[in-house]
């Protein structure tokens, strides 16, 4: 299935930053000289935007006002921990830093930030604790710190339109034809692979530094997932970190032969306490 990737990369590589990056379509608007101030529950997980904890390596998204005066997005890899006039702390320590824009204008409280959480955020041995995040800005000061609950794992699978990320042997979504304009879409059989993509899955081995990718090695997470395609477990595969993306894992599954079919069947990662929404869905077809 990692050969896969790279096919599936190219064609889909749009929609993964689209999920990463989240407002890319916002107007930069002129914030500079205000105090950024993170949203009461602003800090969220970067796939889901759900509330909850967030996990040690993942993708977070930072809402709140004055966050940046531009809108920026990292180009090089290793992620920056810097963009624009914008740092992010988190229990002190620099995290990098994907994407930063601005409020939208007229309507305060509309900025973001899509951050990686450092990967010592969370004491090893110990399953959950409290951080403190901070927004910098060179130009107007620090927001007030954030305590944000933080656990080994709190896994999210990233979407576009409710689609699941999820990609077909042939590099292709595992969703009704035609229904992503711009994509070659099928849907998935019984006994088909699939690659997911999500953030959240934790500690890897071996370790990564923050902010970089995997193109060097194979890094797998230390929590195997269960996964469930219409409430059916799926055979995992692999579960690690994806090769180009820092902060995104990829979990490579078989699709059960007891899966229902349909256009819209929940696709689910539990790890931990936590299972990811059942609003978000994969087609499967017939054999």
């Amino acid at each position: 299935m990692l050969s896969n990737l790279g096919r599936a990369y190219h064609d889909n590589v749009r929609h993964i930053q689209y999920a990463l990056c989240g407002l890319l379509l916002l107007v930069a608007a002129p914030a500079a000289g205000q105090t950024p101030v993170i949203a009461p529950g602003g800090v969220v997980n970067g796939a889901t935007f759900s509330a909850g904890p967030v996990a040690p390596g993942s993708i977070a998204s930072i809402f709140g006002t004055n966050l940046a005066s531009s809108l920026a997005s990292a180009s090089t890899v290793p992620l920056s921990t810097t963009l624009s006039d914008v740092s992010v702390t988190v229990n002190g320590v620099a995290a990098p830093l994907y994407f930063v824009a601005p409020d939208q204008p007229g309507t305060p409280g509309t900025s973001q930030i899509n951050v990686q959480i450092p990967f010592e955020a969370l004491p090893a041995n110990t399953p959950t604790a409290t951080i403190n995040v901070m927004v910098n800005r060179t130009s107007s000061g620090s927001s007030q710190p954030v305590s944000v609950q933080v656990s080994a794992v709190a896994p999210g699978i990233f979407a576009a339109s409710g689609h699941a990320i999820a990609i077909n042997s042939d590099g292709t979504l595992a969703a009704a034809p035609n229904s992503i304009q711009g994509l070659t879409t099928h849907a998935a059989a019984p006994g088909d692979a699939l690659v997911i993509y999500a953030t959240g899955m934790g500690a890897v081995t071996p370790g990564v530094a923050n902010g970089a990718n995997s193109l060097d090695t194979l890094r797998t997470t230390n929590v195997t997932p269960v996964v469930t395609i219409g409430g059916v477990p799926a055979q995992i595969l692999f579960s690690g970190l994806t090769p180009q993306f820092a902060g995104v894992n990829q979990i490579n599954v078989v699709v059960p032969a007891g899966a229902p079919t349909g256009a819209a069947v929940p696709l689910q990662v539990q790890a931990g306490s936590i299972t990811t929404s059942n609003q978000v869905t994969v087609a499967i077809g017939p054999h």
